[in-house]
């Protein structure tokens, strides 16, 4: 019993010494800067929750300082900045006002707090803050983290940390010991601090190590770079693929040019952004699932208005593609003129739900975002059913069947006419999932077609007319192409080198890279 009692008067003692007082609340209120960042300091190693909450509040400019007493303000609720308790705030409280230096204190002692929070995703984050300003004389909490750490990756990026804190030692020996740790580094930030570093350095070993460092760190960055260029290739490829889904249908299996292929599209996306605006207003609780009910209202929109469009026009232009072109393009103007008349000319903004926010960071500095991974995700989804739709259902048949040869078709009791129109209105839908899909990554606007329909043309005729998987070739090839001459020429003239690539392809295999070939043909 009297072992217990000990051991709680210990416990209480340990907790009073750590608790703010007055007196460092005010000292970190209020006074000279170096005085204020000295007491910041103090209340950052001291783990108080008191001090952390004041932290905060500093950082958010919510403190205000009557006498000798700190208030925390937010709204028209004041509070003692020491006792947490409701209080009265006097009429003559002034505001507190930090500098550019002063902040960056703050959020430093606010990011060692977080060090020790039971959120894993709150350590990685601190020490990210941590490393952007590698301070020896934060040393100390860094060691404590270290010894507390469990998790391996958070881990691994607080030795990495101690490293680029060590760089800036006295001692040139721990300098060298730094630079070796750092080499493991994928961080863009220890590229720049090293080559600061070796700006400054004298000792001829030392410099020698970060100059080593140096170029393993930039050999690793150079991979994370081209792997986030093939990701981003991929996703623009998924994006054409989505887009070019649909044409390869209306032209490649039906053979109508269809200059209002993009105005489909954009049907679609101005039909998310409908959805959208109805979750907003009637459901926005809800609204992290609007998305999956934009999917089939975006499909649906665009079918109808494909079929509509076969009915109405293009049944009566079959075999005829000058006019299908000329009409299918006058459609196309009046479909923007009308979205125009409707939503206005200006872009309107879809937003992400909350599970699409974000990325996935790798590779240390590359990230991918999460909208993009999920539309790659969709694309390959949509490329399944529709290949799946073709192959093996009845549809499917008809479709193949009146493509091949369509008196034999209609002389086995299919209807044509019927079929004409059920494809015609599946590539349209598959147009209009794409700008679902388009809505997620940018904004929406009646010219937002015009930006993918020579590109998803060039994708199907590449591919090789009539052939899905020639258009995943030649979609995702396409996209990761693009993004590499982006990096090295820029986009304009990576646009040209693509374009000159086809016709040389084109040039050399009119039929294109996947041609049906024997029996198929």
């Amino acid at each position: 019993m009297f072992r217990i009692l000990l051991l709680l008067l210990a416990i209480y003692a340990s907790s009073a010494a750590h608790a703010l007082t007055p007196e460092q609340a005010l000292a970190m209120a209020a006074g000279e800067t170096d005085a204020r960042i000295q007491a910041v300091q103090q209340a950052a190693g001291a783990a108080d929750p008191q001090a952390t909450q004041l932290l905060q509040a500093l950082a958010d400019d919510a403190v205000k300082v009557a006498g000798n007493r700190v208030f925390i303000v937010r709204g028209e609720q004041a509070v003692d900045a020491v006792s947490g308790q409701p209080a009265d705030l006097p009429a003559d409280a002034e505001d507190v006002i930090s500098n550019n230096r002063m902040r960056g204190e703050i959020e430093t002692a606010l990011a060692g707090i977080r060090l020790f929070s039971t959120d894993a995703r709150e350590r990685a984050q601190a020490v990210r803050s941590l490393a952007s300003e590698p301070d020896e004389s934060r040393l100390p909490l860094i060691d404590k983290a270290l010894q507390a750490e469990t998790d391996a990756s958070i881990r691994a990026q607080l030795e990495l940390l101690r490293a680029a804190v060590m760089l800036a030692s006295d001692d040139a020996a721990k300098r060298r010991e730094a630079a070796l740790a750092l080499a493991e580094s994928r961080s863009p930030a220890t590229r720049t601090l090293l080559l600061e570093r070796i700006a400054a350095e004298r000792d001829p070993a030392a410099r020698a190590a970060m100059q080593s460092a140096l170029r393993s760190v930039e050999s690793r960055l150079a991979w994370a770079e081209r792997a986030g260029q093939v990701f981003s290739g991929i996703s623009l490829g998924s994006i054409l693929l989505l887009v070019a889904l649909g044409l390869a249908i209306t032209y490649g299996l039906m053979g109508v040019i269809n200059m209002a292929h993009g105005e489909l599209m954009m049907i679609g996306a101005y039909a998310t952004y409908v959805v959208q605006g109805l979750f907003q207003r009637f459901a926005p609780g809800a609204f992290d699932f609007y998305l999956v009910a934009a999917v089939p209202v975006a499909f649906g929109a665009s079918a109808l208005m494909g079929a509509i469009l076969e009915r109405g026009v293009i049944r009566f232009l079959y075999g005829r593609p000058l006019e299908t072109l000329l009409a299918t393009w006058g459609i196309s103007l009046m479909l923007m003129q009308g979205v125009r008349s409707v939503f206005g000319a200006q872009n309107v903004g879809v937003e992400n739900p909350s599970w699409m926010s974000g990325g996935v960071v790798v590779l240390g500095s590359l990230q991918l975002p999460w909208n993009r991974i999920v539309i790659i995700g969709f694309a390959l989804a949509v490329l399944a059913a529709v290949a799946w739709l073709i192959a093996r259902t009845r549809l499917g048949l008809f479709v193949r069947g009146v493509t091949q040869n369509r008196p034999i078709a209609a002389c086995m009791g299919v209807n044509t006419a019927r079929t004409d129109t059920l494809a015609f209105a599946l590539g349209s839908g598959i147009a209009g999932l794409a700008g679902c899909a388009l809505s997620q990554v940018g904004n929406v606007g009646p010219d937002l077609g015009q930006s993918y329909i020579v590109d998803a043309f060039m994708v199907v005729v590449l591919g090789g007319v009539g052939q899905l998987a020639g258009t995943v070739y030649a979609a995702l090839g396409l996209g990761v192409i693009n993004k590499f001459l982006e990096g090295w020429a820029g986009a304009v003239l990576a646009k040209i080198a693509v374009l000159v690539m086809i016709v040389l392809v084109i040039q050399k295999r009119p039929q294109g890279l996947f041609a049906l070939k024997g029996r198929e043909a």
